[in-house]
């Protein structure tokens, strides 16, 4: 084999390495999240984990992506354990598909029939699909990705097919016969499938690297199966690298995976051996094939799944055993709210899945915000400095919530997202300082509430009767808000801004009202600067529920242009129906009718 075979051959495995890479991407895009879900959700018996782990991995074809995601849900509290061994053992069997769609490049045969089904006669016809739906289709879309797939698929066989054919003069190297010969003993050969499987990080690779070199007709079953077996254990590496930093339970998940393939392969071989040894299997000196290779593949790891999950408990332990909890007084770190929790870096590599991860988040940021400021309201009426402490706290997690949002956020940005979810990314982004400031507006709130109670300073009667009135009406828009961003309805979305306008009209009369009564002598200066700053927090409450809406409605519309918005449905007389229901919402929320008030008729009571 001289210089330029040797190139073709690292060309050819180079675009194997990027056609398997390509097709696994796409299929993870195409997926939108959706196999993750599953994962998360469907796993409570053993037997359906194992099922969902085989039917994931065949469709994303990485035993390892799979493996890393079951260490990420662990890490972020999302499964346990016990329902991660089942999905563990699962990647092992789905990851055999590979090998068998590999192996196609080994059929033999004149029939046209026989012909179509090799790579070569069907790739390129994938290959040219791929292209024009890849060149056509929009960035983020399922026509682009389904383009992705065939052309990552078609570049697959492609590199395959190179690989083998450089590889094929090497049939008559003495040299190189003789290293692959000694791969049959099962040490060595272990050695080497478990080295090359943990450089590359992909046993579906290196087993079709195997079945490249089987044309060469050097490769004996003998040299194939410790080869395979090691392979198997190589490929935990990927998931012991994605544990460190992790915590206990996950580093566990990813020893789990460790002993259940250690375990296999020491069972599988131990068995394989003796019987070799008994009854003088026939087949192992003869020369392997593709289709052999993915055999042998296949009856490893369903046989090590068949015979070890009934002591996946055992397998649970044995981890456990190896990473201890910690002893009494060591520091235990305090636990994160689950939905920051679930946002483990290792779903970044499924774009999709931490999308939804980030929704969910913020969906409990937004019923934070919400309730510290239906909490801090309702101290008006009965006012309690356990409630206060509660909104104080609800402020300190919601500013939490932003902080590890909005990093995680900014780093899953760089990564290629479909169209849905960037878009979704681009309303969350946005909305969650709108969140953090309501929070803040609650604590506002509630000093200066807790300010008139230290001073035994009160409303006059008309004047309460008005602030609870302007302050139902932005309870209001802040529970009509967060519905909208909930449930993501553009729709509803637009109802928010005309009740914004009211409170704005009504947070001017309520200062000329507060204003009359102090030149009647009716209130205090010092209760109205209070009552000041109450009315402008709850009309900035107000102004916030107004962007969170408008962003959601702008980027549902392709652009994000806030004043643009509000500018063109506020100018008076351009959008009847906005005129319409500012009208109607302000006579709903007009405020209480004042009384003919007298300095001696209302006084500012002074417990």
């Amino acid at each position: 084999m001289d210089i330029f075979g040797i190139l073709t051959m690292i060309g050819g495995l180079s675009l194997f390495l990027y056609g398997m890479t390509t097709m696994g991407d796409g299929l993870v895009m195409l997926s939108g999240g959706r196999l993750e879900k599953i994962l998360e959700k469907l796993t409570n018996t053993r037997i359906m984990a194992l099922l969902l782990g085989t039917v994931v991995t065949a469709v994303i074809q990485s035993s390892s992506a799979t493996t890393v995601m079951v260490v990420g849900f662990v890490n972020s509290g999302i499964m346990s354990l016990n329902r991660a061994v089942g999905v563990i053992m699962g990647a092992n069997i789905g990851t055999t598909v590979t090998s068998w769609i590999l192996s196609l490049t080994g059929i033999q045969g004149s029939s046209i029939f026989v012909k179509l089904l090799k790579p070569s006669s069907f790739s390129p016809v994938l290959a040219a699909i791929g292209i024009v739906m890849l060149m056509t289709g929009k960035d983020g879309t399922k026509k682009k990705n389904i383009g992705s797939i065939l052309l990552g698929f078609a570049v697959l066989m492609f590199g395959m097919e190179t690989m083998s054919g450089a590889v094929a003069p090497l049939r008559d190297n003495e040299a190189f016969t003789g290293i692959l010969t000694a791969f049959s003993n099962p040490l060595l050969g272990m050695l080497a499938g478990a080295v090359l499987t943990a450089v590359i990080q992909s046993s579906s690779a290196s087993v079709g690297i195997l079945q490249a070199l089987c044309v060469t007709g050097a490769v004996s079953f003998g040299s194939a199966v410790p080869i395979i077996m090691g392979q198997n254990i190589g490929t935990c590496a990927t998931a012991l690298i994605s544990s460190i930093g992790a915590n206990k339970n996950a580093r566990r998940a990813s020893l789990i995976h460790l002993y259940f393939n250690l375990i296999g392969t020491v069972l599988f071989m131990t068995v394989f051996y003796m019987l070799d040894a008994v009854i003088g299997f026939s087949f192992m000196d003869t020369p392997a094939n593709a289709a052999g290779i993915a055999v042998v593949h296949s009856l490893f790891n369903i046989s090590c799944a068949v015979v070890l999950l009934p002591f996946a408990d055992g397998l649970v332990k044995l981890s456990e055993l190896t990473i201890r909890d910690e002893e009494e007084g060591e520091p235990v770190e305090a636990p994160k709210p689950a939905a920051l929790a679930a946002l483990d870096d290792r779903f970044l590599e499924s774009p999709a899945f931490a999308v939804q991860l980030c929704k969910n988040a913020v969906d409990e940021m937004a019923k934070i915000s919400a309730g510290a400021f239906k909490k801090a309201i309702g101290t008006a009426e009965n006012y309690s400095e356990s409630i206060c402490d509660e909104v104080i706290s609800l402020e300190q997690q919601a500013d939490m919530f932003e902080d590890v949002l909005g990093t995680y956020m900014v780093r899953l940005a760089g990564k290629e997202l479909s169209k849905e979810d960037s878009r979704t990314l681009s309303i969350l982004l946005h909305c969650i300082n709108d969140f953090e400031r309501i929070s803040d507006h609650a604590v506002n709130i509630i000093e200066s509430i807790q300010e008139m109670h230290s001073k035994k300073l009160s409303l006059t009667e008309t004047g309460k009767k008005e602030f609870i009135s302007f302050g139902n009406t932005v309870s209001d828009i802040m529970e009509l808000t967060t519905t909208v961003f909930l449930t993501d309805d553009r729709l509803l979305a637009k109802n928010v801004e005309p009740l914004e306008e009211v409170i704005d009209t009504l947070s001017i009369e309520m200062k000329q009202r507060h204003i009359q009564r102090l030149r009647k002598g009716i209130c205090s200066l010092e209760t109205g600067i209070i009552l000041e700053d109450l009315i402008t927090n709850l009309e900035r409450i107000s102004d916030h529920c107004s962007n969170i809406a408008v962003c959601i409605i702008e980027i549902h519309e392709g652009e994000f242009v806030t004043h643009g918005y509000i500018d063109e449905l506020t100018v008076k007389g351009k959008d009847t129906w906005f005129s319409g229901e500012y009208a109607r919402l302000r006579e709903k929320y007009a405020l209480p009718k004042p009384a003919a008030e007298t300095a001696e008729t209302e006084k500012m009571v002074i417990k």
